[in-house]
C-alpha cells in the first residue's frame, strides 16, 4: 500500500505514487500522472475511470502495463485483460480473463437458474459485478483491459452497466482502445458515454522530438545526435517502433557512442522505419520465420500445442525455433501462451503472406480445431472470413458457435449467423433456417431494425407457408419490441392467414398479434377473437390465452370498467405463471403493474414489478430489461417521490438506447418532464417535450405509453404559458370518448385539468363532457374511490362550487400532490368568492404543506403567492426545513441508505433490505455523496460511525 517503498528502477511523481522509468515512458508525464492520482485517490477509498486512445504502436499496452506494475508495488488486487480479434466471438472474453472466470462459468448460471434462458446477459452481468464487488471490498484494486476495440457487444455493454454502478467502490479501471480504423465501432460510443460521466480520457499522441531524444537517452545510454533525430522522426512518435529503431541500430553496431553523444556511423541503416520489424525477422533461420508465420495466423498469442499440431511437429521439436524467435524479442511469454511482443510486429508477419497461403492457413486451423471437438467457437473466427461459399463443414461449425454464443451475446452470434446466410448457396435448403436465426438473433441484441430489413429480404425468395408464416412472426416480434406495433399487428395477420401452418406457430403468430392489439388499444380488431379465446381456453395454448386476457386489459379498460380490466390483468399473470416458459414470454406482470398504479394500489405494483424484474432477469429477456425501471418511474411519481422517479426514469432511458428498445421510453420521458414541470425547471420540461415529441413523430412507443405522454406534454405546454398547443395535444380526449375513459382512468388529476384548461379557453361544452365522464366512472367504478374525488373535483372546478371540491379534497385514497392539487382550487374558490378568508388560508396552507413535502417547488412558489395576495406570507419550508449540505441535509432515505453502506451491504443488497430497485439506491448514494462532499463508500462509512456509530452495527 501507501507505506510500500519503491524498488530500484523507480522515480516518485508528484502524486506521491511511485512508477518504472522505462523506454516508451518518457514524454508521458501527464498521462502517469493522471495514473498516479486516480491510484492515490483509490487508497482513500474513491473509485475512478481512465480513458486511453491512441493510434498502433503509439504506446498504450506499456503505459498499462507501467499502471499495473506502480499498483501491484502498492498492494492493489489486480485483474488485467486484452481483447483480440477473436475476442468478438467469446462473449465478456477481456473482463471474464481479468477476472480470471472461465467458460464454466455459463454453465454455472444455467445451472443456477434451473433453465435454459434465451439471453444470459443480465445474469452475468449480476455475476461480473457480485465477483468485483467481492474482491475490491478486500482494497483497493485496479481492473485494467487492453484493445476493447476487439472486445465483443457483451463486454461492452457490461462494462457500460459495471463501472458506473461501483464507482463509490475503491476500484480504478483503465480501458484503453486504438483508433484510426474506419469504423469507430462500440467501443468509441463506451468511451464517449463514460466520458461524459465522468471519466478522464487521454489521447496518446506521438512523442515529440524532446521526448524522442528522451528515449533514444534511455535505449543509446548517449544523447541522440541531429542525424540520428532526424532518422528518429521516421517513426511518426510511436514509442515501440522509437525502442525498435534504437535497438535494432545497437545490434547492427550502426551506432558510435563517445563522451556521452551517440550518432551514426553506417551507411547501411534503413531508410524508412517500416522495414525494422522486417529487418529483426530476416535475422531468424527459415524454419523460425516459417513457424511465426504459422503462428501469427493462430493469433497474436497462441498455444505451442496449436502450432505444433499446425507444423506436424512433437512440441518438443519446436525448441530450438521458439528459442531464437523469443531470443530475438520476436514473441515473449504471456501466461500459458506465446505472444508476439507487439501488435505492429504481429501485423507484419500476417500481411506478409500472400493471401492464398494465408487463407489455407486460417483453413486448416479451423479444421484443427474443429477436429478435438468441444466448443465450435474459436474455430468459427477462422472459418467466417476464410471460408468459401457452399463449404458445408464449415457452415456446421458456424451454426454450433452460433447456438453456443447465442444465450451471451447475441450480436456476436448474429454476425456469425448473417457470415453462414451470406455462405450459403440460395439453393440450399439450410439457408432458410439460418435466415430464421439471425432475424431471432439481431431481434434478442437489440438490432431491430436490422433483423426487420433481414426478414423482409428472406421473404423474397421462394419459401413455402409454413416458412413464409415463421418469417412473417420473427418480423412482427422484431417491430413488436421495437414500438411499431400496428406495423407488427399487419405481419402477424398475414402469419395466420397462410395456410397449414402448424399449431405451435399459429399460437406464436396470435401471441404476437395479441400483444400488438393491446400495445395499440385497438381492441375492436382483436376483441371477438380475444373473447372466444377466453370462452374455451381448453382450445389453446397458455401464451394465447394469457395474450387474449392482456387485450381484454383495454377493452374493459376502455369501456371504463376498472375491476373487470384488473381481473383480466391478474388472469393473464396466472395463466402466463401456470404455462410453459415461452408463455411467460408476454410478462403480463408489467401491463398488471400499470394497471395496479392506476387504481392506487401501489404496494401491490410495487410487488409485482419487482416479480416482473426478476422473471425478465431469470428467463433471459434482455429485450424487456428497460420496462420494469421505466414502469416504476410512473409508479413513483404516482407516490410523489420525484427523486425515485427521475432515477428510474433515468436508468430505464439509458438501458433501451443501449439495447436499442423503445417500447416504453415515451413513460420514461414523460416522468423526466412531469418531474422538471414540479420543480419549476421549465427549460429541461421542455427539452424532454422535444425528445417526447421527436420520437413520437417517429412513431416510437407502443399506445399505453403514447396515450399517457401526450397527456402530459399537454400539462407541459400548459405550464410554459402555451395554452393553444396545450389544447391542440389534449384534443383527442375531449372528442374520442375510448381515449377520455382510458386517461380519466389512468390518471387522477386528469378530469380537474382538463376541465380546467378548457374553461380557460373559453370552450365550456368540452369541460361538461369532461366532467361528465368523470361522474359516469366514478359510478361505474364505486370500489375505487379516487374516481369520485376526481369527479367532484371536476364538477367543483365546472360549477365554481367549492362543497365537491372540499368532498374530494378529503378522500383519504388520493396522493399527496393529487390532495395539494384539489386544496388549492378549493382556497382558490373560497377567496374568490369571498365566502371564508380563513378557510381559504387553510386550504391554500394544506396544498402548500402537500407540495413542499413532495418536492414541487413550482407549485410552493405559485400558492406562496396567492397567499401572499390574501396578506399572508409563508416561508419557503415548514417545520421539515433542512440544510443543503452537510449530515443534517440527510433526508430519513438516504439515512437508511447510509447506515447499510456502513454495515458492508452492496447496492443489491441495499435495494433488497429496503424493497426499493438498485437504481433507486444508486441515486440515493449520489445525493448522499453530494450532500456530504465525499466520493467514496469509505469516507460514508467513517462518516457514519462518526454521527451514528449505533446505526452503523450489523443486525442480527
Amino acid at each position: 500500500m501507501a507505506g510500500s517503498s519503491p524498488t530500484a528502477h523507480d522515480t516518485v511523481t508528484g502524486a506521491g505514487l511511485e512508477r518504472p522509468s522505462r523506454p516508451g515512458w518518457r514524454g508521458r508525464d501527464r498521462e502517469s500522472r493522471a495514473i498516479a492520482e486516480l491510484l492515490s485517490a483509490a487508497e482513500s477509498g474513491r473509485g475512478g475511470v481512465l480513458l486511453v486512445e491512441g493510434r498502433s504502436g503509439v504506446g498504450k499496452s506499456r503505459l498499462l502495463a507501467e499502471a499495473v506494475d506502480v499498483a501491484a508495488g502498492h498492494g492493489f488486487l489486480l485483474a488485467r485483460g486484452v481483447a483480440d480479434e477473436s475476442s468478438r466471438l467469446r462473449p465478456l472474453e477481456p473482463l471474464m480473463s481479468a477476472l480470471r472466470e472461465s467458460a464454466h462459468t455459463l454453465r454455472a448460471v444455467r445451472s443456477e437458474i434451473h433453465q435454459d434462458p434465451a439471453d444470459l446477459r443480465l445474469w452475468l452481468l449480476e455475476r461480473l459485478q457480485a465477483r468485483l464487488e467481492e474482491r475490491v471490498a478486500r482494497g483497493p484494486m485496479l481492473v485494467v483491459l487492453d484493445d476493447l476495440h476487439w472486445a465483443d457487444p457483451t463486454a461492452l455493454l457490461a462494462l457500460r452497466s459495471l463501472v458506473p454502478e461501483l464507482a463509490s467502490y475503491p476500484l480504478v479501471w483503465i480501458l484503453s482502445r486504438t483508433t484510426g480504423g474506419d469504423d469507430p465501432g462500440d467501443a468509441e460510443r463506451l468511451f464517449d458515454v463514460l466520458a461524459g460521466e465522468g471519466a478522464t480520457r487521454i489521447e496518446l499522441r506521438p512523442l515529440d522530438r524532446a521526448a524522442t531524444a528522451e528515449v533514444a537517452i534511455d535505449v543509446l545510454g548517449a544523447e541522440p545526435d541531429p542525424a540520428l533525430l532526424a532518422l528518429a522522426d521516421e517513426a511518426g512518435g510511436a514509442p515501440y517502433v522509437l525502442t525498435e529503431l534504437f535497438e535494432g541500430l545497437l545490434d547492427e553496431g550502426a551506432v558510435e557512442r563517445a563522451g556521452g553523444r551517440a550518432r551514426l556511423i553506417s551507411h547501411q541503416v534503413p531508410q524508412r522505419v517500416q522495414t525494422i520489424v522486417c529487418r529483426r525477422l530476416g535475422k531468424l533461420c527459415a524454419s523460425t520465420r516459417h513457424l511465426l508465420e504459422v503462428a501469427a495466423v493462430l493469433g497474436r498469442s497462441f498455444p505451442v500445442d496449436d502450432l505444433a499440431e499446425m507444423l506436424g511437429e512433437p512440441a518438443g521439436a519446436l525448441l530450438p525455433e521458439l528459442e531464437e524467435a523469443q531470443t530475438a524479442g520476436v514473441v515473449t511469454p504471456d501466461g500459458g501462451l506465446l505472444a508476439f511482443r507487439h501488435h505492429l510486429m504481429w501485423r507484419a508477419v500476417v500481411e506478409g503472406l500472400p493471401l492464398p497461403v494465408r487463407l489455407a492457413l486460417h483453413r486448416q486451423a479451423g479444421e484443427m480445431l474443429l477436429a478435438r471437438g468441444g466448443s465450435a467457437i474459436p474455430a468459427a473466427g477462422h472459418l467466417m472470413r476464410y471460408t468459401r461459399p457452399g463449404d458445408t463443414k464449415a457452415l456446421v461449425a458456424l451454426d454450433q458457435a452460433v447456438q453456443e454464443v447465442l444465450s451471451s451475446s447475441p450480436q456476436t452470434a448474429a454476425e456469425l449467423a448473417a457470415r453462414a446466410v451470406e455462405l450459403t448457396a440460395a439453393t440450399d435448403p439450410n439457408r432458410f433456417d439460418r435466415s430464421v436465426t439471425t432475424v431471432y438473433a439481431l431481434t434478442a441484441g437489440g438490432r431491430l431494425a436490422e433483423a426487420a430489413e433481414l426478414a423482409r429480404t428472406a421473404l423474397g425468395q421462394a419459401l413455402r407457408p409454413e416458412q413464409v408464416a415463421r418469417l412473417r412472426y420473427e418480423l412482427a416480434y422484431a417491430l413488436l419490441l421495437a414500438g411499431r406495433s400496428t406495423d407488427a399487428i399487419a405481419e402477424a395477420e398475414r402469419a395466420l392467414a397462410e395456410k397449414g401452418i402448424s399449431s405451435e406457430l399459429r399460437g406464436q403468430a396470435e401471441h404476437v398479434l395479441f400483444r400488438a392489439l393491446y400495445f395499440t388499444l385497438d381492441h375492436a380488431r382483436g376483441r371477438e377473437r380475444a373473447e372466444a379465446v377466453v370462452a374455451h381456453p381448453e382450445r389453446h395454448s397458455h401464451a394465447v390465452l394469457a395474450g387474449a386476457h392482456m387485450l381484454l386489459i383495454n377493452v374493459r379498460w376502455m369501456s371504463g370498467r376498472a375491476a373487470e380490466a384488473l381481473a383480466h390483468s391478474r388472469e393473464a399473470v396466472r395463466v402466463a405463471a401456470s404455462g410453459p416458459i415461452r408463455a411467460r414470454h408476454a410478462h403480463p406482470a408489467l401491463p398488471l403493474g400499470a394497471v395496479l398504479t392506476n387504481l392506487r394500489l401501489l404496494d401491490e405494483a410495487e410487488t409485482v414489478l419487482r416479480a416482473a424484474d426478476e422473471e425478465i432477469t431469470a428467463l433471459g429477456h434482455t429485450a424487456h430489461a428497460p420496462s420494469p425501471a421505466l414502469f416504476r418511474a410512473r409508479l413513483r411519481l404516482a407516490a410523489d417521490r420525484l427523486d425515485d422517479a427521475a432515477a428510474e426514469a433515468r436508468a430505464g432511458l439509458a438501458m433501451a438506447d443501449e439495447l436499442g428498445v423503445h417500447a416504453f421510453v415515451l413513460v420514461g420521458i414523460a416522468v423526466l418532464a412531469v418531474v422538471a414541470v414540479r420543480r419549476g425547471d421549465l427549460d429541461t420540461a421542455a427539452r424532454q417535450a422535444e425528445r417526447h415529441d421527436s420520437l413520437y413523430c417517429e412513431g416510437q412507443g407502443v399506445m399505453y405509453a403514447r396515450m399517457w405522454s401526450s397527456w402530459i406534454m399537454a400539462t407541459v405546454a400548459e405550464a410554459r404559458g402555451d395554452l393553444d398547443r396545450a389544447l391542440r395535444i389534449a384534443r383527442p380526449y375531449y372528442t374520442d370518448p375510448l381515449k377520455r375513459r382510458w386517461l380519466l382512468l389512468a390518471e387522477t388529476n386528469a378530469a380537474a385539468w382538463l376541465v380546467r384548461t378548457a374553461l380557460a379557453a373559453g370552450d365550456r361544452p368540452s369541460a361538461e363532457v369532461i366532467a361528465a365522464t368523470a361522474a359516469e366512472l366514478a359510478a361505474t367504478n364505486p370500489d375505487f374511490p379516487f374516481l369520485t374525488a376526481a369527479a367532484e373535483h371536476a364538477h367543483g372546478i365546472l360549477h365554481r362550487d367549492a362543497g365537491p371540491v372540499a368532498r374530494a379534497a378529503a378522500c383519504t385514497h388520493l396522493g399527496g400532490w393529487s390532495r395539494a392539487s384539489i386544496a388549492e382550487d378549493l382556497g382558490v374558490l373560497l377567496a374568490d368568492q369571498d365566502a371564508d378568508r380563513t378557510a381559504a388560508i387553510d386550504a391554500l396552507d394544506q396544498a402548500l404543506d402537500g407540495y413542499q413535502r413532495g418536492g414541487a417547488l413550482r407549485d410552493v412558489a405559485r400558492v406562496r403567492a396567492r397567499l401572499r395576495n390574501l396578506g399572508v406570507r409563508r416561508r419557503h419550508w415548514t417545520s421539515a426545513e433542512r440544510p443543503d449540505r452537510g449530515w443534517d441535509s440527510l433526508t430519513s432515505t438516504e439515512r437508511k441508505v447510509t447506515a447499510l453502506v456502513a454495515q458492508g451491504l452492496t447496492n443489491p443488497q441495499i435495494a433488497d433490505q429496503m424493497f426499493v430497485s438498485a437504481h433507486t439506491v444508486k441515486f440515493h448514494l449520489r445525493q448522499v455523496f453530494r450532500k456530504l462532499g465525499i466520493a467514496s463508500r469509505f469516507e460514508l462509512a467513517r462518516l457514519a460511525a462518526e454521527h451514528h456509530p449505533e446505526a452503523t452495527r450489523p443486525g442480527p
